[in-house]
């Protein structure tokens, strides 16, 4: 069996050959997945942001739930302060919002007082700590107290949440 020398030669060149151009396939395989999977994480993070933002805004509309950024308004439902009537056996549920004026802790509560810039009214909460100036909702029974005090009725409304 004779076997050629250039014959063998040139086996041995595209048996070389095709192992280097398998190594070279690989290598750029493994570095293109490599790539691929750093990026397929944000990718998939910044589509789930997408899908959860869509379908929570699909949910309702914006515009008629009183979402807005102008004046911070929080609720279409919100009741003026102005609009709370002093009476006795008054206990709407309302819903109020405005900035915490004062505050004064009572035994296991707090009070504040809350304005938004048609009237004043305490709120008796659990939460704790509120800063002066902050704005806040509260959802709440309409309360009232009655003081005589002179012969003269002083007494006066107050929402305690719920």
């Amino acid at each position: 069996m004779g076997t050629d020398p250039m014959e063998v030669a040139t086996k041995q060149a595209v048996k070389q050959k095709l192992a280097q151009s398998v190594a070279f396939m690989q290598q750029t395989r493994n570095l293109s997945l490599a790539f691929l999977y750093g990026h397929s994480i944000v990718l998939y993070r910044v589509g789930l942001a997408f899908f959860l933002v869509a379908g929570l805004s699909s949910c309702g509309n914006l515009a008629s739930s009183g979402l807005n950024g102008a004046g911070l308004k929080f609720g279409a439902n919100v009741t003026p302060i102005r609009e709370i009537k002093a009476e006795q056996k008054n206990q709407a549920t309302v819903y109020i919002q405005g900035k915490v004026e004062k505050q004064a802790p009572l035994m296991k509560q707090w009070a504040y007082q809350i304005d938004d810039t048609t009237g004043k009214i305490w709120v008796v909460t659990n939460q704790k700590s509120l800063p002066e100036g902050s704005e806040v909702v509260f959802k709440g029974k309409v309360r009232y107290r009655s003081i005589p005090l002179a012969g003269k009725e002083v007494g006066e409304i107050y929402l305690e949440e719920e």
